[in-house]
């Protein structure tokens, strides 16, 4: 019986390739190494959050409260991340045979799907107050923003190392550095306001935060909710693999092919082999598993071998899962 529930006959063998002490894997830098950046990143965020909210109903700016509201769900985020990156870490039971490693995934998404209704909200408010423009206080917009610039500048460089290997780390990246140009954004729209009177401008400046926000948002939506849909990774292309494995020795057929995220950070494939020669052996399972991390980043490899290619899988044909 293989391991998808298709029974096969005894020649048909299913072998495992990448989640032994003897496999080689590829891992990306574990977000539980982040821990102190998580800490450090969320308590900077939570203190401008608070001087941001308070001073923006005094300066009466939806600029500075779009800003504070973004930042909010920043470390919202940065929490949900940060938790995810001790989940990840939890081992395999009975239930959940994976551990929960797609607690990373789930708080990727998290941290889109909440960015997204903050924009919305505080959108509609700045729609309202461009139609009558408030009083704003310019010098305060400008001298709380300049905070702001260095607090989400400094909360991102405590992630610019992780940030290429994990998507969780990515979007913290990009938060905070869009949020460090965003306040630039604001400052200067604070010097125009102190300098002409134009009260549109503040109400128009949130507007335009919160459209940087949405488009930088757009991919790590996109991104996580694929890897919620077992979609193949961003990174890998699932024809290439293919070509790949139809190439090695004494592959006659790849079937049942199937690439998907088991994290934020690792991969996992499982496909049928087709060997008429017979079952290659164990060096050749090392092997390919070994080529697939270092080629293609997918660290957990399951390959089933089939020897008769007269008997026909049930998981052959492409539309069957």
């Amino acid at each position: 019986m293989s391991g998808n529930g298709h029974a096969h006959d005894g020649d048909h063998q299913r072998s495992h390739a990448g989640d032994g002490h003897d496999h080689p894997h590829a891992h990306a830098p574990a977000p539980a190494d982040f821990g102190r950046a998580f800490a450090i990143g969320i308590a900077l965020n939570v203190g401008f959050v608070a001087i941001e909210a308070v001073y923006g109903v005094i300066a009466g700016s939806v600029a500075l409260l779009s800003d504070a509201g973004h930042n909010l769900g920043d470390v919202l985020g940065l929490a949900a991340a940060w938790l995810a990156s001790v989940l990840v870490k939890r081992a395999p039971s009975a239930r959940f045979t994976y551990g929960l490693r797609g607690s990373s995934i789930l708080a990727a998404l998290f941290n889109a799907v909440f960015l997204l209704l903050t924009v919305g909200a505080i959108s509609w408010e700045a729609i309202l107050r461009l139609a009558d423009p408030a009083p704003v206080a310019g010098k305060t917009v400008m001298v709380v923003a300049a905070i702001g610039i260095l607090v989400n500048g400094v909360t991102a460089w405590l992630f610019a190392s992780g940030q290429k290997d994990d998507i969780n780390l990515r979007g913290a990246f990009l938060h905070m550095a869009s949020d460090a140009l965003v306040s630039a954004g604001v400052v200067l729209a604070g010097l125009v306001i102190l300098l002409t009177g134009w009260l549109w401008l503040d109400p128009l400046t949130s507007l335009a935060v919160n459209l940087a926000i949405v488009w930088g948002t757009a991919g790590l939506l996109r991104q996580s909710l694929g890897m919620s849909m077992a979609a193949v990774p961003s990174g890998v292309d699932a024809a290439t693999v293919r070509a790949f494995l139809a190439a090695r020795p004494g592959v006659a057929a790849v079937h049942d092919l199937h690439i998907w995220s088991m994290s934020t950070t690792e991969t996992a494939l499982t496909c049928h082999l087709v060997l008429p020669g017979g079952h290659p052996g164990d060096p050749f399972l090392h092997d390919l598993s070994a080529e697939l991390a270092a080629r293609f980043r997918i660290g957990h490899s399951t390959v089933q071998i089939e020897t008769d290619p007269d008997l026909a899988c049930a998981l052959a044909p492409d539309d069957v899962v």
